[in-house]
């Protein structure tokens, strides 16, 4: 996954989750945050920030915030990444090597799905979740409550029964990274769902990405730590 028309900057503020104030070129801009996560730890007064550059004239904001430096840590920050590095992942080959469908975005019974794969023998549901909370070289998601992402892991547990696969991928957006963990003292019930999960034979894996100011790529993988 590539971006277009990175220019490098300095973090000031985060008004609210949608914006921040960054210093780019000597000037105060408004940019808009491609992630509504908290980032505390990451975006801080005088962190390093990449921001793209949109094109579009009717936007409000000209630039988008995609990643920042936390110390030798360049983050990916743009919770969009995920899906697209999943999507190439995917289509090359990543799961079933030799897949006949790749469908994203797909919906089954009231819940909607990141992504269907099929191959001449299986079928699978694949939920995907961007990582960007790092402590020590451990990963750990998530960084704030999400009742959504519990409802999302029950789904899963609930294709099994109907003689679907289920994948949960973490996709872990800096390297390097010694393993992963859920985040049981934010989100207790996701770390409880998530083992739950397991336990039903949903496969839970995690990758890390190589990411540079202008790109992400899912890479190596990492072990999760229940």
């Amino acid at each position: 996954m590539k971006y277009k028309n990175i220019h490098k900057a300095k973090f000031i503020d985060r008004p609210n989750r949608f914006i921040a104030q960054v210093e780019l070129d000597g000037a105060v801009q408004v940019c808009h945050v491609k992630n509504t996560g908290r980032c505390k730890e990451l975006l801080k007064p005088g962190s390093l920030v990449y921001l793209e550059e949109n094109s579009n004239p009717n936007r409000k904001t000209k630039y988008d915030l995609v990643a920042v430096e936390k110390e030798k840590l360049l983050v990916n920050i743009d919770s969009q990444a995920p899906n697209k590095v999943m999507k190439e992942w995917l289509e090359a080959g990543g799961v079933y090597p030799n897949s006949t469908l790749v469908y994203p975005e797909v919906k089954h019974g009231n819940a909607r799905v990141d992504f269907y794969i099929e191959d001449e023998k299986r079928k699978a549901f694949i939920e995907v979740k961007g990582v960007t909370l790092e402590n020590d070289g451990v990963a750990a998601f998530p960084d704030a409550p999400t009742e959504r992402g519990v409802k999302h892991i029950y789904h899963l547990i609930d294709v099994l029964k109907e003689g679907y696969e289920a994948y949960l991928v973490f996709v872990i957006q800096f390297k390097p990274v010694k393993h992963l963990i859920p985040n049981d003292i934010t989100h207790a019930k996701f770390g409880i769902a998530l083992r739950e999960a397991v336990a039903a034979g949903v496969h839970v894996l995690a990758y890390d990405c190589i990411v540079t100011p202008d790109s992400m790529q899912l890479d190596q993988v990492v072990q999760v730590q229940l």
